[in-house]
């Protein structure tokens, strides 16, 4: 019997340390793009995709998160006196969703975050969205997976393309059999060295996994810098059932990092109506004036 997808798992337990010190106080995940926390775009894909219960796997420090999607009564009571009504319809926004949240007491890693969750997911297939990657498409990335698993009924990773000099930077897909934008998963590659990359599908961030993957975390293993790897259970698992791999549509923002979260706020800053004309005047001044160092 098929079952469909309504569980989703966004592992914020992390400890930004790539942003110290703004997040010595604050979670990384609610350092603004523009004027929206990242992770709130990822919570909205996952909504738009069909999800009906989020869980966020948190740490210590990360209660900004939960006060985030939670409703503000105070705010709202004033924005609503005010007659600000724009504001007060975006501030609700992020208080609609059903979400839950759970403590990953010690950073053993992406792999233990997920198992943390696994009484909450039970038995069911279901999602998990990584917070460094927003995606932008037409149809929602994580619900392009989810139509996927639809027809296979397995595990899936998202991956997408990159230029051969790139790819020592992504765990990388080595794969047997294609499909058009489908791909049957041999083996999981982890950064590799320079020039030894399989292929060019780097894994981006969403995946789609079936239950199966609790017995693989179980077993508690360390791999990369002493931790429980998602990558490693997931290898584990397409050794005793085909995992694939899904070429997405979309553009992928990589906001894991300094110039990459940068970049992504000037090009959503350029996507905003508000913004764009007086922005695009500062970026050709930037552009223009002399610099010294």
């Amino acid at each position: 019997m098929s079952q469909t997808v309504k569980k989703a798992i966004i592992p914020a337990a992390g400890l930004g340390t790539r942003f110290l010190p703004a997040t010595k106080a604050m979670p990384k995940e609610m350092l603004p793009i523009v004027d929206k926390p990242a992770i709130q775009y990822i919570v909205e894909e996952a909504v738009s995709s069909g999800i009906e219960d989020i869980i966020i796997v948190t740490g210590k420090g990360k209660r900004a998160i939960e006060d985030h999607f939670d409703s503000a009564f105070e705010l709202e009571a004033n924005l609503q006196e005010k007659e600000k009504y724009d504001l007060l319809e975006k501030v609700k926004e992020s208080s609609k969703v059903e979400i839950h949240y759970i403590r990953q007491k010690e950073p053993l890693g992406l792999g233990h975050a997920v198992w943390c969750a696994r009484k909450f997911i039970g038995n069911e297939p279901f999602a998990v969205l990584l917070g460094d990657d927003i995606v932008e498409s037409e149809k929602p990335c994580l619900k392009q997976l989810i139509e996927q698993y639809e027809v296979t009924q397995s595990s899936l990773i998202g991956v997408k393309t990159v230029p051969d000099e790139e790819a020592y930077r992504y765990g990388i897909v080595d794969f047997t059999n294609q499909d058009g934008k489908l791909f049957e998963v041999n083996q999981l590659v982890e950064k590799p060295a320079p020039g030894t990359a399989p292929s060019n599908l780097a894994i981006m961030g969403r995946y789609i996994l079936t239950p199966q993957i609790f017995s693989f975390l179980d077993r508690k293993e360390r791999g990369a810098g002493g931790e429980i790897q998602l990558t490693d259970a997931i290898q584990g698992l397409s050794e005793h059932q085909q995992v694939f791999a899904y070429d997405f549509d979309g553009v992928r923002y990589d906001i894991g990092d300094k110039i990459g979260f940068i970049k992504t706020i000037i090009e959503f800053g350029l996507k905003n109506p508000e913004l764009r004309e007086e922005l695009e005047i500062y970026l050709r001044e930037i552009v223009e004036k002399p610099h010294t160092i």
